[in-house]
């Protein structure tokens, strides 16, 4: 009967748990939410009838060359993402169902990369960028991303769980490696594709340190960058502008996650990750 007891009383402390780090984790969108659209005078004055205004975000925009930040942030998400796809697609096809020298010890250094964090590698990654002389590009950015590691453990696990059945079927129809791989894994895997995108865009939308040291310029800057430049004390402090400028520049994030949400989370279900 205690043991009966028990759960219950757990199963209330971990709900109560999580609704406070809900809350906890919540309060810093809604004062950004509050102060955004409402005048300077009411950052700190939660008074319900304080006016609403939209002018924060206007002056936000005219102040920053926002337009562009958004333009650079798209392009790098995209050509991360892109290569990211051909060669983690690749890499997780020839580890999962082909057998050639040094795979086991390949694959180990690909793992090995897991443990390893980017920031690690900061200083080396500037030296290479700056030799190749594309120092302050969009390509700098996203050069050191484009073979994700994470991302070929993933898409090996997912092809190995495909029956070797349909790979000879599509073999024996004529299909090259290629073929097979283009038409019986890649459409097999989608659930795990979508989880690895929306994991992909939204570490490169929200990356700073790195993009941070290698861009000097706004030809080459992102949105993250952007925002810390015109949030500078130097500018002058105005939570009320600089919280409408965090909302442009993570709203396009919020809006895509609250739209889809519930594929977010069933492509993660189904592909597996643990």
């Amino acid at each position: 009967m205690n043991g009966y007891a028990v759960r219950p009383l757990s199963r209330s402390l971990e709900t109560f748990g999580a609704w406070v780090l809900g809350i906890v984790w919540v309060l810093p969108l809604v004062y950004a939410f509050w102060t955004a659209f409402h005048p300077p005078a009411y950052s700190t004055d939660f008074s319900l009838t304080a006016p609403l205004t939209v002018a924060n975000f206007v002056k936000a925009w005219q102040a920053a060359p926002f337009a562009r930040y958004f333009v650079n942030t798209v392009i790098l998400v995209t050509m991360v993402l892109a290569a990211q796809l051909v060669l983690v697609t690749l890499a997780a096809y020839a580890f999962a169902r082909f057998r050639f020298p040094g795979r086991d010890v390949a694959f180990a250094l690909v793992l090995v990369q897991l443990m390893v964090m980017p920031d690690v590698l900061i200083v080396e990654n500037y030296r290479t960028m700056t030799e190749l002389g594309i120092k302050d590009t969009i390509l700098s950015i996203g050069l050191p991303y484009m073979a994700s590691a994470f991302g070929i453990f993933l898409l090996r696990q997912t092809f190995k769980t495909v029956p070797r059945e349909l790979d000879e079927a599509a073999r024996v129809e004529g299909c090259s490696p290629l073929q097979t791989l283009w038409k019986v894994y890649v459409p097999l895997a989608k659930p795990t594709y979508i989880a690895y995108a929306l994991v992909s865009i939204s570490y490169h939308w929200n990356n700073f340190l790195w993009p941070l040291i290698i861009t000097n310029s706004v030809e080459s800057r992102p949105v993250t960058v952007g925002l810390q430049v015109f949030s500078a004390t130097d500018q002058g402090i105005d939570w009320s502008i600089i919280c409408a400028a965090t909302l442009m520049t993570t709203g396009p994030l919020l809006v895509a996650f609250l739209l889809f949400q519930r594929q977010f989370v069933q492509s993660f279900i189904r592909a597996g990750i643990r």
